[in-house]
């Protein structure tokens, strides 16, 4: 099989705000060779991620991502991993590429696990999915009764794990703070799981973010993702030397490749590594980080806050590591990102979900469900179409 079309598909809602909500668009992508189809999706700006794929070469090494795609054979993972790399060498001062290889990277993998019959965590050499704890994935409330009220609401919706994020936190004091944390612990209950992300709020500030450990200790929280920029490794390590026993670090969403990962992990010393497949370049380097992790004692979890596309391609990387249980859900995504899969990750009797037990990602799209949403996009340059909406079927 050879790779014969990629297709991107840019869905919004009608009105997108500045809310820290990720799924308020979408881009999609459908891969075609051999007679079979993958889907992926890119977690960044849809625009900017097609341009990547068919922006005009600016040099040898500013190439589209297209033309390390295109006509390439595709029979078995080692041809991703090789795709893979010739995006990476080819396209390197293209910083987009990795967004954009990474939902098509997701694609690849769908399809070749339909054209195998397998699904794709067993064709990463896992032999069973492992159960996950998934946590609800949601918004601080812009005062504590909403934290709160949130929180309560989770819980009452069969989740045993809560992450709450960005709102109101780390713009205001300590104690301010301290309030939500122990909202957040008072409505999932003692025996919840509360995970707490600050945005990156405190850019560099070391001190300003170790004034909020006491408070996250006494509310038992189990991590505390991002308090700073996604690169800034050295804060990152400074914290992490100022921890004790309780709340550990959390990151890596921010980490476009494999290298920046291992650097959260050696130098910035964190508990838990999350990384996102739709930023990374996809299930392959994800899959690495997972492998590295289980072998350095870091807990691999996995980052998504779209669609359940984007949640099934986030499980695959660490599917088969039976002590790596925690995994993100989206538990409130706007109506676009649950229209256009048909079908979705479900929670079993016990709360747990784990990757689809079917070929590739084990999700398929709805196109009636995605054409509501579905922008037309045409990219001209000196008069010349390079790229335009397909037709979605």
């Amino acid at each position: 099989m050879r790779v014969e079309a990629v297709d991107f598909f840019y869905l919004s809602m009608p009105e997108v705000t500045t809310e820290a909500d990720g799924s308020q668009d979408a881009l999609l992508v459908r891969v075609a060779a051999g007679g079979y189809v993958g889907w992926g999706e890119c977690e960044a700006s849809p625009l900017v991620s097609i341009a990547a794929f068919v922006t005009p070469m600016s040099h040898g090494v500013c190439r589209p991502v297209s033309a390390s795609v295109l006509g390439r054979e595709i029979e078995n993972p080692d041809d991703i991993a090789r795709m893979s790399a010739e995006v990476a060498y080819n396209s390197m001062d293209l910083l987009q590429a990795p967004h954009t290889w990474s939902g098509v990277e997701m694609a690849l993998w769908d399809l070749l696990g339909k054209a195998r019959g397998e699904p794709v965590w067993r064709l990463l050499g896992y032999g069973r999915s492992e159960p996950k704890v998934p946590y609800a994935s949601v918004l601080f409330g812009d005062n504590p009764q909403e934290t709160l009220e949130r929180a309560r609401r989770s819980r009452a919706a069969g989740f045993r794990a809560g992450k709450f994020g960005w709102g109101p936190i780390g713009r205001g004091s300590a104690r301010e703070d301290a309030e939500h944390f122990v909202a957040a612990r008072e409505g999932l209950g003692p025996d919840g799981l509360l995970l707490v992300d600050m945005g990156q709020i405190f850019g560099e500030d070391v001190d300003r973010a170790a004034e909020r450990l006491p408070a996250l200790d006494a509310a038992g929280a189990l991590w505390l993702e991002e308090p700073f920029a996604g690169h800034a490794y050295e804060a990152y390590g400074a914290l992490a030397r100022r921890l004790d026993r309780g709340v550990r670090l959390a990151g890596g969403e921010a980490a476009h490749n494999v290298h920046m990962a291992r650097h959260l992990i050696s130098i910035g010393g964190v508990g838990y590594i999350q990384i996102d497949c739709g930023r990374i370049g996809g299930i392959g380097p994800a899959k690495q980080v997972a492998d590295e992790a289980a072998a350095t004692g870091v807990t691999f979890v996995n980052h998504t806050f779209t669609s359940h596309l984007a949640l099934s391609a986030s499980l695959q990387p660490y599917a088969g590591l039976e002590d790596h249980r925690i995994c993100e859900f989206p538990a409130a995504p706007k109506p676009l990102a649950l229209a256009f899969t048909a079908n979705y990750v479900e929670r079993n009797a016990d709360g747990e979900i784990a990757a689809p037990d079917a070929p590739g990602l084990g999700i398929e799209i709805s196109p009636d469900g995605a054409k509501p949403y579905l922008r037309d996009v045409r990219i001209e340059v000196d008069g010349r179409v390079i790229f335009k909406t397909a037709k979605l079927t």
